[in-house]
Protein backbone atom coordinates (compact mmCIF):
# COMPACT_ATOMS: atom_id res chain seq x y z
CA UNK A 1 0.00 0.00 0.00
CA UNK A 2 1.44 3.34 -1.01
CA UNK A 3 1.04 6.16 1.48
CA UNK A 4 0.35 9.53 -0.05
CA UNK A 5 0.68 12.47 2.32
CA UNK A 6 -2.31 14.20 0.73
CA UNK A 7 -4.51 11.28 1.84
CA UNK A 8 -3.35 11.21 5.45
CA UNK A 9 -5.28 14.22 6.74
CA UNK A 10 -9.04 14.26 6.45
CA UNK A 11 -9.44 17.84 5.24
CA UNK A 12 -13.22 17.82 5.85
CA UNK A 13 -12.61 17.59 9.59
CA UNK A 14 -10.16 20.46 9.50
CA UNK A 15 -12.87 22.64 7.96
CA UNK A 16 -15.39 21.78 10.67
CA UNK A 17 -13.17 22.45 13.68
CA UNK A 18 -12.62 25.72 15.51
CA UNK A 19 -8.88 26.01 14.81
CA UNK A 20 -9.16 28.45 11.91
CA UNK A 21 -10.54 31.45 13.81
CA UNK A 22 -8.48 31.33 16.98
CA UNK A 23 -8.12 34.62 18.79
CA UNK A 24 -5.23 35.14 21.23
CA UNK A 25 -7.54 36.82 23.76
CA UNK A 26 -9.87 33.82 23.75
CA UNK A 27 -6.97 31.43 24.29
CA UNK A 28 -6.10 33.17 27.56
CA UNK A 29 -9.45 32.09 28.98
CA UNK A 30 -8.74 28.71 30.65
CA UNK A 31 -12.12 27.20 29.82
CA UNK A 32 -11.79 28.11 26.15
CA UNK A 33 -8.20 26.86 26.12
CA UNK A 34 -9.30 23.52 27.60
CA UNK A 35 -12.02 23.21 24.95
CA UNK A 36 -9.57 23.95 22.15
CA UNK A 37 -7.07 21.46 23.57
CA UNK A 38 -9.75 18.76 23.72
CA UNK A 39 -10.88 19.60 20.17
CA UNK A 40 -7.31 19.17 18.95
CA UNK A 41 -6.99 15.83 20.71
CA UNK A 42 -10.29 14.71 19.16
CA UNK A 43 -9.02 15.75 15.73
CA UNK A 44 -5.73 13.91 16.31
CA UNK A 45 -7.48 10.69 17.42
CA UNK A 46 -9.84 10.95 14.45
CA UNK A 47 -6.93 11.20 12.02
CA UNK A 48 -5.13 8.21 13.54
CA UNK A 49 -8.27 6.07 13.45
CA UNK A 50 -9.19 7.21 9.94
CA UNK A 51 -5.80 6.15 8.58
CA UNK A 52 -5.64 2.89 10.52
CA UNK A 53 -9.21 1.81 9.70
CA UNK A 54 -9.24 2.99 6.09
CA UNK A 55 -9.02 -0.51 4.62
CA UNK A 56 -11.26 -2.21 7.20
CA UNK A 57 -14.86 -3.28 6.72
CA UNK A 58 -16.16 -2.34 10.18
CA UNK A 59 -19.23 -0.71 8.62
CA UNK A 60 -19.72 -3.27 5.86
CA UNK A 61 -19.21 -2.81 2.14
CA UNK A 62 -22.62 -1.48 1.12
CA UNK A 63 -23.44 1.95 -0.22
CA UNK A 64 -22.92 4.53 2.52
CA UNK A 65 -20.59 2.38 4.58
CA UNK A 66 -17.87 5.06 4.34
CA UNK A 67 -20.27 7.58 5.88
CA UNK A 68 -21.18 5.20 8.70
CA UNK A 69 -17.49 4.45 9.31
CA UNK A 70 -16.56 8.14 9.45
CA UNK A 71 -19.47 8.85 11.85
CA UNK A 72 -18.34 5.94 14.04
CA UNK A 73 -14.74 7.17 14.07
CA UNK A 74 -15.84 10.75 14.84
CA UNK A 75 -18.02 9.59 17.73
CA UNK A 76 -15.18 7.58 19.26
CA UNK A 77 -12.74 10.47 18.81
CA UNK A 78 -15.13 12.96 20.40
CA UNK A 79 -15.86 10.70 23.39
CA UNK A 80 -12.15 9.89 23.84
CA UNK A 81 -10.88 13.47 23.76
CA UNK A 82 -9.31 14.51 27.02
CA UNK A 83 -8.33 10.96 27.97
CA UNK A 84 -5.09 10.36 26.03
CA UNK A 85 -3.06 13.15 27.63
CA UNK A 86 -2.43 15.10 24.43
CA UNK A 87 -4.92 17.79 25.40
CA UNK A 88 -3.39 18.04 28.90
CA UNK A 89 0.10 18.56 27.46
CA UNK A 90 -1.19 21.11 24.96
CA UNK A 91 -3.19 22.92 27.64
CA UNK A 92 -0.18 23.08 29.98
CA UNK A 93 2.12 24.31 27.23
CA UNK A 94 -0.26 26.98 25.98
CA UNK A 95 -1.28 28.21 29.42
CA UNK A 96 2.36 28.62 30.48
CA UNK A 97 3.47 30.31 27.26
CA UNK A 98 0.48 32.64 26.72
CA UNK A 99 0.65 34.61 29.94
Amino acid sequence: MEINSSNLVNKDILNTKKFDNLNVDEIKDEEKLREISNDFESFFINQIMDVSLRSSNIAGEEVGSDIVKSMYIQAIADKSSGTFGISDMLFDFLSKNNK
